[in-house]
């Protein structure tokens, strides 16, 4: 067989899981699926007359490919925070089944946080922790030494890892964001109603909403109301830790795009911050709230 359409064979029998990592390393269908394409175009003009073991060296090539990727998307948040506005979202046609069937099958808030990591710790937490990959293997892909790419996933795996499970007031408010956040993708008015303290606030930041000031919402009522015309934002939220307390967060396109924090009255919700500036969501430290 030549040798292109052997590798061309060895592509195919490894799509599932180069699709998987690139999955994984950059959050979104759409763009793994772009990386795969651009991985072949680079292995179709390679000379891999030497490949031994082409399942390592194919997820080498996509991993190069997201990191560059991820490098890229670092870069344009940086100009986001210069220009002070938030990054406008893709017109990719991507099947929304498929990928929230994919998000569920990883985890949404596990994606959610690994947005929030360097794209050097991601590589190394996703290869080593999710496809065991060796150290050795991966510290060449991010010029580091192995040792050096142990700790980038070590101090990756605090973040993913999250907190123990909560106890206490804690677990108290823990269970009323978890209500929140069913009733808001269910859709249920009354039950979102029965969350919210009558005098509940709602602030927005000017990159929630286009408007030239942030967004005051005051009663029950009107932020339920606002809830429920979010309805398909609630698709992509999941419960996470935001500077460790319970909150929500909302992927789009595989980046961290909102965060809801909360305060509370005894049981009730009190206050919610809906966070969108770039800035914002940048100093936020962000874990799973649950290990």
């Amino acid at each position: 067989m030549p040798e292109r359409d052997w590798m061309a064979a060895q592509f195919e029998e490894h799509r599932p899981r180069l699709r998987a990592v690139a999955h994984r390393m950059l959050g979104s269908l759409g763009e793994a699926d772009d990386a795969l394409q651009d991985a072949w175009l680079r292995i179709d003009r390679a000379d891999t007359s030497g490949v031994e073991n082409p399942g390592g060296w194919l997820t080498t090539v996509v991993a190069r490919v997201c990191l560059n990727l991820l490098r890229a998307r670092e870069a344009r948040r940086e100009d986001e925070l210069a220009a002070d506005r938030i990054p406008a979202a893709s017109a990719r046609a991507v099947d929304p089944e498929e990928e929230a069937l994919l998000a569920d099958s990883v985890g949404l808030a596990l994606l959610i946080v690994l947005d929030t990591l360097a794209p050097a710790e991601r590589l190394a937490f996703v290869l080593h922790d999710m496809f065991q990959v060796p150290f050795d293997e991966i510290a060449p892909m991010i010029d580091k030494t192995p040792a050096a790419t142990r700790q980038l996933a070590s101090r990756a795996r605090r973040r993913v890892k999250g907190a123990p499970a909560p106890t206490g007031d804690a677990s108290r408010r823990h269970r009323v964001v978890h209500a929140y956040l069913a009733a808001t993708r269910g859709g249920d008015f009354d039950a979102l109603l029965a969350l919210l303290h009558p005098d509940v606030v709602l602030h927005a930041d000017r990159a929630v909403v286009p408007t030239p000031e942030p967004v005051l919402v005051r009663g029950a009522r009107p932020v339920a109301e606002g809830a429920m015309a979010s309805l398909g934002r609630a698709r992509s939220a999941a419960l996470v830790l935001i500077d460790g307390e319970v909150g929500m967060a909302m992927l789009e396109e595989g980046r961290l795009r909102v965060l809801l924090r909360f305060a509370f009255d005894g049981d009730l919700i009190r206050e919610i911050d809906v966070v969108a500036e770039p800035d914002r969501l940048r100093k936020a430290q962000v874990a799973l709230a649950e290990g």
